[in-house]
């Protein structure tokens, strides 16, 4: 899949780069929404909060995933046209992507040195480099054939897989209001579980992890106080022991490593690979 170029200015690099970012302007807005570089599902330690940002409302306790419960939830409000998307492996494999190579890359996109872009870039790249915790694995992926060539070597030979994305049902969402979860949560059996949030960067960046951990995976139809409603996707990490003790989960649902399971939310534009178990293959 690639961003909307003609193949035919892949003769000429830089050009294709500037024809590219003209044509996608709303990439560069991605970056400037998003500066902060930071996935709100990663394993970031934000021990300097005093103050719960309205944006983290989508963590909440394994007991709460009740029929009938409300809970304050933040939908981000997402346009797809202007939403990067993922290059062709051709076109990746043309553009560096590494922390050395930064000065480079803001040169090809016009970036200064000093511009929010490039610290949103900075952050990226460094998210992307920081090692795996203890029973992670993580990548990740600018070209569709990375991204689903690295899904198959986690899922393991001849596994089946299938996406799963939060979707809204109605036209307009409230950014932060109270939902009520209207039917019984219904849990997603996956022997494997590989989630992937999009990073702040001229193009699509997808960080994908997946844990050697006991996860639980669930539809939750939700209805907002609005009337505006969503089918989302949640997950619950039922064992947080080898978390960083700042992870911002526990800050907003101040408990700590190993107390409780952790169970959030994902945005619409997050993507949740889970295998199919063998017998239904």
């Amino acid at each position: 899949m690639g961003i909307g170029c003609s193949p035919l200015i892949f003769l000429l690099h830089s050009f294709f780069l500037l024809q590219c970012l003209q044509a996608t302007e709303g990439h560069r807005k991605n970056l400037e929404d998003k500066n902060n570089g930071i996935e709100l599902h990663d394993h970031s330690s934000l021990s300097h909060m005093d103050h719960i940002d309205p944006e983290l409302n989508v963590f909440f306790h394994y007991n709460d995933l009740k029929l009938g419960n409300k809970l304050p939830i933040y939908f981000e409000a997402k346009d797809p046209s202007t939403s990067p998307h993922l290059l062709s492996k051709e076109e990746s494999d043309s553009i560096p992507f590494s922390s050395p190579q930064l000065p480079y890359i803001l040169k090809l996109f016009t970036f200064s040195d000093d511009s929010k872009q490039a610290k949103a870039m900075k952050s990226t790249l460094h998210h992307c480099e920081f090692p795996p915790m203890k029973g992670e694995t993580k990548f990740c992926a600018t070209s569709l054939e990375f991204l689903l060539d690295s899904i198959s070597e986690i899922f393991g030979p001849n596994s089946k897989f299938s996406v799963l994305t939060t979707n809204y049902l109605s036209e307009s969402i409230s950014l932060l209001q109270n939902y009520t979860i209207s039917e019984p949560p219904a849990e997603i059996m996956s022997p494997r579980i590989v989630s992937c949030h999009t990073l702040p960067y001229p193009y699509a960046v997808l960080y994908c992890h997946s844990q050697n951990s006991d996860n639980k995976m669930y539809r939750v139809l939700l209805e907002g106080e609005d009337g505006g409603r969503v089918e989302a996707t949640a997950i619950c990490h039922m064992d947080t022991s080898e978390w960083d003790p700042d992870h911002v989960a526990f800050h907003v649902l101040k408990t700590g490593p190993g107390d409780s399971p952790v169970c959030h939310f994902f945005p619409p534009d997050s993507l949740v690979w889970i295998q199919h178990p063998r017998n239904n293959v």
